[in-house]
């Protein structure tokens, strides 16, 4: 006689209940794991020294050198000069922080850490808002080193703290528009230090091509053509609009569009790259 062994299934419920899916791919749970990998990136570039230079110690190299090696001959006087200065200084530098975005995704692609991002249960795009979040963070604090070691120098300021506070807004609102640009360029380069060769090529003529530094009208024709439609130049006027008083709707509102333009072209270019690359 052969014996039978039968097996009895397990009853439903003591079958293990599969393991509920977290992180959703897009809406509200996209922004707050872009906010999370900004907060990482805030928390790395506090850890390394080196990487604030470009929003601390740049800014104020720039200026002294440019108001006092410089500030005499193209004006005549050192305190005349750092109050047209200044405003323009303050977009260059944050300007050229914003070249920081590309070299750090960059550096982030080389390393290999978007490999583990996509890994983990978290939005596609959470590692570009959290990237260009962090650099918020930083054009803000290059702005207000700028401010607040100006008026250290003698820059001197009629406009109230809303002023203050909207031609910050506007510079990094441009900034915000030319790190989708750095971005882009980081999802194309194999090298990180590609980027700040490339990234240096696009931010030197759109800030020495402009009112930055000098009027326009010292200029020759041929190049005062470009300099009164680069957007770095409305920029710049706004500022100094809202710092020191002076037409602001006009040149306030020409920046924002081009900010608004860029950001439209390169953003979704940027996201398409880095979906593409990763």
């Amino acid at each position: 006689m052969t014996a039978t062994t039968t097996t009895t299934a397990p009853a439903p419920s003591s079958l293990p209940e599969p393991a509920p899916r977290t992180g959703a791919r897009h809406g509200p749970s996209t922004l707050r794991h872009g906010l999370t990998l900004a907060w990482r990136g805030i928390v790395k570039t506090i850890h390394s020294p080196e990487a604030l230079i470009d929003v601390t110690l740049q800014p104020v190299i720039f200026l002294l050198l440019f108001v006092y090696v410089f500030g005499g001959a193209i004006a005549g006087d050192t305190s005349a000069y750092l109050q047209f200065a200044l405003p323009g200084v303050l977009v260059q530098t944050v300007i050229f922080a914003s070249a920081g975005t590309g070299t750090g995704l960059a550096d982030d692609l080389h390393t290999g850490i978007f490999d583990r991002f996509r890994s983990l249960p978290i939005s596609r795009s959470a590692p570009l808002i959290g990237a260009i979040g962090a650099d918020i963070s930083r054009y803000a604090t290059s702005g207000l080193i700028m401010l607040g070691f100006g008026a250290i120098l003698g820059f001197r300021t009629s406009a109230g703290p809303l002023a203050i506070v909207a031609s910050l807004l506007l510079v990094m609102a441009f900034a915000f528009a030319l790190c989708w640009v750095f971005t882009a360029l980081a999802m194309v380069v194999k090298e990180p230090r590609s980027v700040q060769g490339i990234g240096a090529m696009i931010s030197l003529p759109l800030t020495f091509g402009s009112n930055v530094f000098v009027p326009a009208s010292t200029m020759p024709g041929w190049l005062r053509g470009w300099v009164n439609i680069n957007p770095v130049s409305k920029t710049a006027d706004a500022v100094r609009g809202l710092l020191l008083g002076g037409p602001v709707a006009g040149p306030a509102l020409t920046a924002l569009i081009s900010a608004a333009v860029i950001t439209l072209v390169f953003a979704p270019l940027a996201v398409f790259l880095y979906r593409r690359r990763t």
